[in-house]
């Protein structure tokens, strides 16, 4: 004892103490917030022991660099500062949406800095911006003048400690995966957060990314997952370009934002029925459950399940394959096996075309062409800033419309999204509800009117459809449950990751209710389809009763994006597409010099179309679809060389006239 206290009185020894009363006490702070309140903060410490020591240990592993340096100061206020900062980031992201903050969030940084004004206030990022400059200017200040450490260092002893500190770390990270104090597959990310701790399970989301290459991967594995002659006489899969896309329908797929029926939260009533023509069209027609990937976010990771009959549960934790993989390599999907049918495929969003870079992924996902809200007139905005759906009709009448072919359109809408104000928005709300307290009534109160209007608009679509001259199918799903403050035992499912689906068609259709996961959708109207087409979708339709059904589908996501292609005889037969930007052709037809000032006539202009000269974006009036005029002078013989470019928000340029 009387050791360990003069060893407390060293330099090493109070640094020790210092960097484990600062573990102990980040942790806590980083785990109450999340859990949002003290309470709750104190249930984890008492409840899960373990757990909270394990995590100290990682916070402790990075804190100890201050044992080597001089600037011990510095490195407690920047490390220590760093899990603070990105513990209280997830305390507010989690406060915005149910998933919890991610190594893969910095990913799509771009995007969510992008959305920022949809959440906070003007006044609010002007004092964020504020507090970071505040906060790197101490930073600077407490590095030049703060206190160093000027006792000599016994390196031995220094090194041992720190030495010593790692391998503590290491060996218990061990332990605690082979007792299961913590698991390395997640299942459900907003659990594993809370049972498994913040910074275990934010630097699994670092380290675990892709899929894994499965136990007994090989050539063998992955043809014997099919029978034989089930893909093709070679056991592969070999894509065939054919002409057979008059034998079917015109196919539309509609991804709802945020969309479930207000109906389904038990703690909330409504004044009136807020989604009429949805509940007709779930009676008439087929439909059921739909289990997103996802529970209040993540809409492009349930995109991505529907488009390819993949699972991003086999990826990294809160991983999304659009910020990774997809922008690199082409996977088969239901554009592609439709585009060789000969079907025309395009997608169509209203928000910006760059988000979840999906201006750079679709080609690689086989859409020939991407309308985003940068080739969008006649758009009304929600309260919130978000694009209404009603602009998609258009859209998506323009894409059927385009050509002789059928086509496949996939639209993915945004009035449904989040951040939900919890103050007064709507003086009569055309929908009235009850609540439990005042916060969630004006949460729920514009959600639901919100989801109201979306509701009216598939009235009209379907309306729409119906007198349309060509055969069409139309599904319809919410990509996940919005971002409000539920518990499963909220929800009549008693599940937090359920929505619902329909199929609905302008002929007569037999109507075959089922619930499925977003991966097993379209395998599904595929087969209704008669259309036995694509290694994924065959596989869903033959094989959803295996026993090995999920480990055999991983081994499939493996082999097509990560490992050796086997199913496909060694090479991908899929390229990536020369996507077009935009259904309707923007075009120059004149310019037109009126005094000092010139105008450009055309088509299809919009307030995101900018003149621009050899690449540079001039400053433009939108006077309409067919008139801009430019605001800047250039040397006349410099005025044949002008163009459109469609430039999104954050200057991004999307599209460029020929």
């Amino acid at each position: 004892m009387e050791r360990l206290k003069k060893i407390a009185k060293t330099d090493l020894g109070k640094t020790l103490i210092t960097i484990i009363l600062l573990s102990f006490a980040i942790n806590f702070v980083i785990e109450t917030v999340s859990r949002k309140g003290l309470g709750a903060g104190l249930s984890y410490l008492t409840g899960q022991p373990l757990v909270f020591l394990y995590n100290m240990l990682i916070i402790l592993s990075t804190l100890s660099i201050a044992i080597l340096v001089k600037r011990r100061l510095f490195v407690y206020i920047v490390v220590g500062g760093t899990w603070l900062g990105i513990g209280i980031a997830n305390g507010v992201i989690l406060s915005n949406r149910m998933t919890p903050f991610t190594t893969k969030d910095l990913q799509v940084l771009e995007d969510g800095l992008s959305i920022v004004p949809n959440y906070l206030s003007t006044k609010e990022i002007i004092m964020v911006c504020i507090a970071i400059v505040l906060a790197v200017a101490l930073l600077v200040f407490i590095f030049i003048k703060g206190p160093r450490r000027k006792e000599k260092m016994h390196v031995k002893s220094y090194l041992a400690s720190f030495a010593i500190i790692l391998l503590l770390m290491a060996g218990s990270s061990g332990l605690a995966i082979k007792t299961g104090v913590v698991e390395t597959f997640f299942g459900n990310l907003a659990y594993a957060y809370r049972d498994f701790g913040f910074p275990y399970c934010f630097i699994n989301t670092w380290v675990n990314t892709g899929v894994n290459r499965p136990y007994g991967y090989s050539e063998a594995a992955v043809k014997g997952i099919f029978a034989e002659g089930e893909l093709g006489p070679e056991g592969i899969y070999i894509p065939e370009v054919t002409d057979t896309d008059d034998k079917y329908p015109n196919i539309i797929v509609v991804q709802l934002e945020s969309f479930i029926d207000p109906q389904m939260v038990k703690t909330i009533t409504c004044s009136e029925d807020p989604v009429p023509n949805w509940r007709k069209l779930m009676a008439e027609c087929s439909s059921g459950y739909f289990t997103a990937p996802a529970v209040g976010a993540g809409t492009a990771n349930t995109e991505f399940e529907v488009l390819s009959g993949m699972s991003v549960k086999f990826f990294g934790p809160g991983e999304y394959p659009y910020k990774s993989i997809l922008r690199e390599e082409p996977c088969e999907t239901v554009a592609y096996i439709l585009k060789n049918m000969g079907f025309k495929t395009h997608a169509i969003h209203n928000h910006r075309g760059a988000f979840y870079g999906r201006n750079q992924v679709y080609p690689n996902l086989g859409f020939e062409t991407f309308t985003s809200i940068e080739y969008m007139n006649h758009v009304v905005k929600t309260p919130k800033n978000w694009a209404k759906d009603q602009v998609l009709t258009e859209q998506i009448f323009s894409a059927l419309e385009a050509d002789a072919e059928r086509d496949f359109v996939f639209t993915v809408s945004v009035q449904g999204h989040g951040k939900y104000p919890t103050e007064q928005v709507f003086e009569t709300p055309v929908i009235d509800i009850t609540a439990p307290d005042e916060e969630s009534y004006y949460q729920y109160v514009y959600y639901v009117n919100e989801i109201h209007e979306m509701d009216k608009w598939l009235g009209e679509l379907t309306a729409a459809l119906s007198k349309f001259p060509e055969p069409v199918i139309l599904v319809l799903y919410g990509d996940h449950i919005p971002a409000l403050e539920m518990e499963a035992e909220d929800m009549e499912s008693g599940d937090l990751y359920n929505t619902q689906y329909l199929i609905w068609a302008n002929y007569r259709l037999k109507a075959e209710d089922k619930d499925l996961h977003a991966y097993q959708l379209m395998p599904e109207v595929f087969n209704r389809l008669g259309i036995h087409n694509g290694t994924l979708m065959l596989y869903h339709q033959n094989h959803s009763g295996d026993e090995d059904y999920l480990k055999n589908l991983k081994m499939l996501e493996y082999d097509m994006l990560y490992g050796k292609r086997y199913v496909y005889g060694g090479n991908t037969p899929f390229e990536k597409v020369d996507m077009k930007m935009g259904i309707r052709p923007i075009k120059i037809e004149e310019v037109v010099q009126i005094g000092e000032n010139y105008y450009i006539k055309g088509e299809n202009f919009t307030q995101y179309s900018k003149i621009s000269l050899d690449g540079e974006i001039l400053d433009t009036i939108y006077l309409g679809p067919t008139v801009l005029g430019l605001l800047e002078e250039v040397d006349p013989e410099d005025v044949s060389r002008m163009k459109i470019s469609q430039v999104e928000k954050y200057n991004e340029i999307l599209s460029t006239t020929e």
